[in-house]
């Protein structure tokens, strides 16, 4: 088990693959991924690696925050999270840079965010119910939620009940996700589809759980050591997914496909006994210009 990374979502876009087919893509962004800090079984009783990312105003972090950003010798983070590894050998130095190439094109992740919030919605809108009649005794209540209880017995709304109240901002993990592309000098990942979120809202990627890890994913994490430093794999052109990351398009129909199609064309076809169907009617009808011209 390898450590995460902690990325931005910058938005979605496209990219192409060699036969012109295009992806739909999330831009995911590393900035300034950290290692701060090592949890270990003799001191914590777990290991896990701690990343930090983004840059953070000095007055928004607290001072025991900072006296350990200062002892790792990292600058102020805005984001930090753990993540679990299986033992020593999992651990990435403190203070390294975690690059873009953590991650190989083709592998699949899950990403973890907050779904984007929708503020207090009602029950129509937060759990789809029809609402109540549009005429014929309704009034002004049209979109309200009905009934929520008994009667005296039980005398209370069960909890979990479905009612109006605030509607998203929750975390959740869409599992399986590929990543078609990695740049690293710009520190980017590109995930086939969409991750839960908003724009500019911070993100957890970790290798996916119900799926192995690739044998070529480095272990235990692609290091920078410098922000400048250049990728360690070729590149694909830009606007363009990379060679592992391309799935086939659909192959031709065979030859013995190609027959059975053409057998089934012709079988509305005419013979000597059965016309073909419309040579009927374009019979009667030159019959009956032969009538009149006569």
């Amino acid at each position: 088990m390898r450590t995460g990374v902690i990325a931005k979502k910058v938005g979605m876009t496209r990219l192409f693959q060699e036969d012109g087919r295009h992806v739909p893509v999330t831009v995911l962004a590393l900035e300034g991924c950290q290692v701060t800090a090592h949890r270990t079984a003799d001191r914590d009783g777990y290991y896990s690696v701690q990343v930090g990312a983004g840059e953070a105003k000095h007055k928004n972090v607290n001072k025991p925050q900072r006296e350990a950003f200062a002892k790792a010798e990292v600058g102020l983070k805005m984001k930090v999270a753990e993540f679990r590894v299986d033992g020593e050998d999992g651990l990435l130095p403190v203070g390294s840079h975690i690059s873009a190439e953590h991650f190989i094109a083709g592998q699949k992740v899950d990403v973890t965010g907050h779904t984007q919030g929708k503020g207090f919605a009602g029950a129509m809108k937060r759990w789809g119910f029809g609402g109540l009649r549009a005429t014929h005794g309704v009034s002004v209540s049209h979109r309200s939620h009905g009934s929520t209880g008994q009667r005296q017995d039980p005398g209370k709304v069960f909890k979990n009940k479905k009612m109006a109240g605030h509607m998203g901002d929750r975390q959740r993990t869409q599992q399986n996700l590929e990543i078609v592309r990695t740049d690293a000098d710009r520190g980017l990942l590109f995930v086939r589809g969409s991750v839960p979120g908003s724009k500019n809202g911070w993100l957890l990627i970790r290798d996916a759980v119900k799926l192995p890890i690739p044998q070529e994913a480095p272990f235990p994490g692609a290091i920078l050591e410098k922000k400048s430093s250049a990728p360690e794999h070729d590149e694909a052109p830009a606007g363009m997914v990379e060679a592992a990351a391309e799935h086939e398009v659909k192959p031709e129909v065979d030859a013995e496909h190609q027959a059975q199609l053409l057998k089934e064309q012709h079988a509305g076809a005419g013979d000597d006994v059965t016309p073909a169907s419309g040579e009927e009617t374009n019979t009667d009808g030159a019959a009956d210009g032969e009538s009149k011209e006569s």
